[in-house]
């Protein structure tokens, strides 16, 4: 079976202190229609060397299906809100999946859809 590559859409991550913060977030980029979903997990643990020091927190973590075009607006908006000097925004590829997952996706972070009123 061929794996089916797709170049447009992929999965943004950001991890934030707080879950639900993390959530308002989320449904703030989807309203915007900036991402199509997100898959909150409010509790992950993160190991991280920050000033020197290593540091062990508690942290929230989302990845949002979204289109590659979209990444910049997304990194622009939560740079702008996030209570982080610099927050863990990075996208991911999605190398393949559902067609129909991926046209959704592509669908639903138009501004306006077809015969949609965005």
């Amino acid at each position: 079976m061929e794996e089916h590559v797709d170049e447009e859409c992929c999965e943004v991550v950001v991890t934030a202190p707080d879950p639900e913060w993390l959530a308002g977030l989320t449904r703030d980029l989807v309203e915007q229609r900036v991402a199509a979903c997100g898959h909150l997990l409010p509790a992950v643990r993160s190991i991280y060397r920050w000033d020197g020091e290593v540091h062990d927190e508690p942290e929230a973590r989302v990845g949002l299906h979204t289109r590659r075009a979209l990444v910049p607006a997304i990194v622009e908006h939560v740079t702008a809100v996030h209570p982080y000097d610099v927050p863990c925004v990075i996208a991911l590829p999605l190398r393949g999946g559902h067609p129909g997952y991926l046209a959704w996706i592509r669908y639903e972070t138009e501004a306006t859809p077809p015969g949609g009123t965005g």
